[in-house]
């Protein structure tokens, strides 16, 4: 860490951070965990103790191989080191085992994997522009971003409270996104193409990858506008891109294809019987749309009535996948800024309007855009809206009383620091927030005391538990509804970059 610290350019102000951070990731480590603790021991246990032929069939346990083949062998990875803390976690039939020492391998295998996290912002921090640069280091747009993303609370609270890998996987597409910002796009493809056979949620931003390495690589040239050189298309870059996606992809999934099990593993991978909302509604389109259908229901007018049939359409993943691809703007053609914009865009349409959503998908847009918050105002005001409410809608994740002290300490901190940090960034520009803007952030207050102080006292609670889920999802799908416009507002009336100033 030293080391990333020195070459950050600062010495040891990034170390300093990422080691707080860490030190702050071991507190944590007795804190509640969720189902997600029981799922990952679980992996352990079928790819430790059972042959790759039975990986995506084992059913023991509910929690069964939902995940592409590369997180399979992480966590065969990870159970060779397992096996030295307690043999019995990776026993398929333990279900809902948890010894002590089960507790600190896998908190530990967390705060572990988050080493390449802290190295995947040392490089972002390198593609940020100092231009801004005040005097004290504070001010400094690379230590406010260290910040941001080092600090994020949404990564704290879902990984080292509630429990999963997302700083690992977050790190993958940082470090791709790092990659094309210095022109290595090889590089980038071949993370990123590596990260899609982790975790497949990532195909949400895949567009915006094929759209940008297509122009900005396969291309090599451009007129003195800006716009495309056609004779300067290169079809050894073309199939050198394709060639990098075939091998990853046949690595990934070749021992399943040679078991002739690729339906089964696609059958795990993508679940559409699900159906379009989760358990705990995300705070997106779908939340308004049920909240709305609910209300509408109450009063003898569902959405789901004949007479509304024609207006709105059936759900279905097709429908779900073409909301959540935008149209992607020329804003992707130039450079890597504007790729990062539509990357974000991307990642916040499908949230938006994909299939059976989890909450804690808001992060996909929440970490590449702390990279905008700090070249723009208009990005600053952007990222503060979406965080802010991104994160609260985060809350009822962690729901037993240890934990409430925490997550509000933890946010208010982040949310305190986020803002004030980039008020001072932009002093000299006009005010980040609108009044609506400002009234409706701070509404969060008075939802939170009734959520958690207010409710649980009233006769409510035992007829209508599930207010403050419905309340939070509502009113935060509000606000990262409006972040969602202004960002889609911002892709479509920005003067290109290419023709304003060389990026």
């Amino acid at each position: 860490m030293a080391a990333l610290g020195a070459a950050t350019g600062g010495g040891s102000w990034f170390s300093a951070l990422a080691l707080g951070v860490t030190l702050l990731k071991c507190l944590l480590i007795p804190t509640y965990h969720s189902t997600d603790f029981e799922v990952h021991r679980n992996w352990l246990a079928i790819t430790h103790s059972l042959p790759i032929s039975q990986w995506y069939y084992e059913a023991t346990s509910e929690w069964t191989l939902d995940y592409p083949p590369f997180f399979a062998w992480f966590e065969y990875a990870l159970s060779h080191v397992a096996k030295y803390f307690d043999q019995e976690m990776l026993n398929v039939r333990n279900l809902n085992y948890s010894s002590s020492r089960t507790l600190l391998f896998q908190r530990f295998s967390v705060i572990f994997t988050d080493t390449l996290f802290v190295y995947a912002v040392h490089e972002c921090c390198k593609c940020i522009d100092g231009k801004k640069a005040g005097k004290e280091l504070t001010e400094k747009p690379k230590f406010i971003l260290s910040v941001l993303l080092l600090w994020n609370f949404g990564l704290l609270i879902v990984d080292h409270i509630h429990f999963q890998y997302n700083g690992f996987l977050s790190g993958l597409m940082l470090l791709s996104i790092a990659r094309l910002f210095q022109k290595r796009h090889m590089e980038g493809a071949f993370l990123f193409a590596v990260l899609l056979h982790f975790k497949h949620i990532y195909l949400y931003v895949a567009p915006a990858y094929g759209v940008y390495l297509l122009r900005s690589y396969c291309f090599t040239a451009n007129k003195p506008d800006g716009s495309i050189r056609w004779n300067s298309f290169s079809f050894l870059r073309l199939i050198s891109l394709g060639l990098i996606v075939f091998l990853v992809s046949a690595l990934s999934l070749g021992p399943f294809l040679a078991l002739n099990q690729l339906p089964q593993v696609f059958s795990r991978l993508f679940p559409f019987k699900r159906g379009l909302c989760h358990a705990y509604w995300a705070p997106n389109f779908w939340a308004l749309y049920s909240a709305l259908d609910k209300v509408l229901s109450i009063i003898g007018m569902g959405l789901n009535d004949k007479w509304f049939s024609s207006a709105v359409p059936t759900h279905s993943p097709s429908l779900s996948d073409t909301l959540g691809h935008p149209y992607l703007h020329s804003d992707c053609h130039i450079g890597p800024r504007g790729f990062l914009r539509c990357l974000i865009l991307c990642a916040l349409s499908s949230f938006m309007f994909g299939w059976h959503v989890h909450e804690k998908a808001i992060l996909l847009a929440v970490l590449p855009m702390s990279l905008l918050s700090v070249g723009k105002a208009g990005d600053a005001s952007i990222f503060l809206i979406l965080t802010t409410t991104g994160h609260y809608s985060l809350f009822p994740l962690l729901f037993t009383a240890p934990e409430l002290p925490i997550k509000i300490l933890l946010m208010l901190l982040f949310t305190i620091y986020s803002i004030s940090s980039l008020k001072t960034l932009f002093r000299k520009e006009k005010p980040l927030f609108n009044w609506m803007e400002t009234f409706y952030l701070l509404g969060l207050g008075p939802l939170e005391v009734f959520c958690e102080f207010v409710f649980p006292f009233t006769s409510w609670k035992l007829k209508y538990p599930f207010i403050p889920l419905l309340l939070t999802s509502v009113y935060c799908a509000v606000g990262i509804t409006h972040a969602w416009f202004k960002l889609y507002v911002s892709v479509l009336t920005d003067p290109p970059v290419g023709k304003t100033k060389k990026q």
